[in-house]
């Protein structure tokens, strides 16, 4: 009977001249060449496994992107008792900052241009998941657009609803979200002009120092009397620069993403019979390309929790 075994890793990647290099780590235990990667602690999400594991391998910080592909093999137990079912899900992780230092589990580490590091990586699966983050560049434009945390019903609150606040199971998903956003880099924060929706993200604001910045076009007033003024300010938002985070609201971003995802070709595999999902607390994290015409939308990601769950869906 195999036992799930869940890992997380990153193409790990840095600027260099014209092009960029990726990491390519050799694991003694092993004696092979893999990209940086491994198991999920006890109550811990893919994205800060990915982001902690890297840093661990490697001594590099990074600030994770797209969600690039998910291996899947058997391994065995350390006692050799068990066959283990293991999944790895791995991210586009830009090098912040750090150096790297020999370690228990990786002896030497080598920034390489990606047709050379396909050469020296020793599993296909590593190969493949290369490939993949090959396919676009990996200097894309990443926006977070989290949908407000839990603020209870609206029919039980008797005031302003533009006033309703986090309800105790939402403010925890705040919390959740506070940890987890920082990981893809978050430099800026805006948010429909809802109570909730600014709950929602003000803690990022607050760790980053910056003013939360109200947008009404993206917020279900705002939006519905003209959605391409909303489409067209998100748009505004991501080429602006730098990674901007939006809060707003469940009737904006399943039209939202949906809309951008048809105009740009791009299938969204987390919807299902045509319904883009927008859970309370849920994160979508938007990849663009700039291309001739603009801003392309080419990965679209969906996380339904900031807690422990599972990869997230893509493209």
């Amino acid at each position: 009977m195999s036992v799930d075994v869940r890992a997380a890793g990153a193409v790990l990647w840095r600027r260099a001249g014209d092009g960029i290099e990726v990491a390519v780590v050799h694991r003694p235990r092993y004696d092979d060449w893999s990209l940086p990667k491994g198991k999920l602690d006890s109550g811990e999400t893919l994205a800060a496994a990915a982001v902690r594991e890297v840093q661990e391998e490697t001594g590099y910080r990074t600030v994770l992107g797209r969600h690039v592909g998910q291996t899947a093999y058997d391994v065995h137990s350390r006692n050799g008792r068990e066959l283990l079912s293991k999944t790895v899900d791995y991210f586009s992780g830009e090098a912040v900052s750090g150096s790297f230092e020999a370690n228990h589990e990786v002896d030497e580490l080598r920034w390489l241009d990606p047709v050379t590091a396909e050469r020296l990586l020793t599993n296909t699966a590593d190969v493949g998941v290369l490939r993949e983050f090959c396919a676009l560049p990996a200097t894309l434009t990443t926006v977070l657009l989290v949908r407000h945390a839990k603020a209870g019903k609206r029919d039980d609150w008797t005031g302003d609803d533009d006033l309703r606040p986090l309800s105790d199971a939402g403010l925890r998903q705040a919390e959740a979200l506070r940890t987890l956003l920082p990981l893809f880099g978050p430099d800026d924060v805006f948010s429909a002009p809802r109570l909730r929706c600014v709950q929602t993200v003000r803690g990022v604001a607050e760790d980053l120092g910056v003013e939360i910045r109200h947008e009404q076009l993206l917020s279900e007033e705002g939006y519905w009397p003209d959605p391409v003024r909303g489409i067209n300010r998100l748009l505004a938002i991501a080429g602006a620069g730098g990674t901007p985070l939006i809060s707003s609201q469940g009737g904006v971003i399943p039209d939202l993403v949906s809309a951008l995802a048809d105009r740009d070709g791009l299938p969204i595999s987390a919807a299902r019979g045509g319904v883009v999902p927008s859970k309370k607390g849920s994160l979508w994290v938007l990849s663009f390309r700039t291309g001739d015409t603009g801003l392309q939308l080419v990965g679209a990601d969906y996380y339904p929790s900031p807690l422990p769950a599972p990869a997230p869906s893509r493209h």
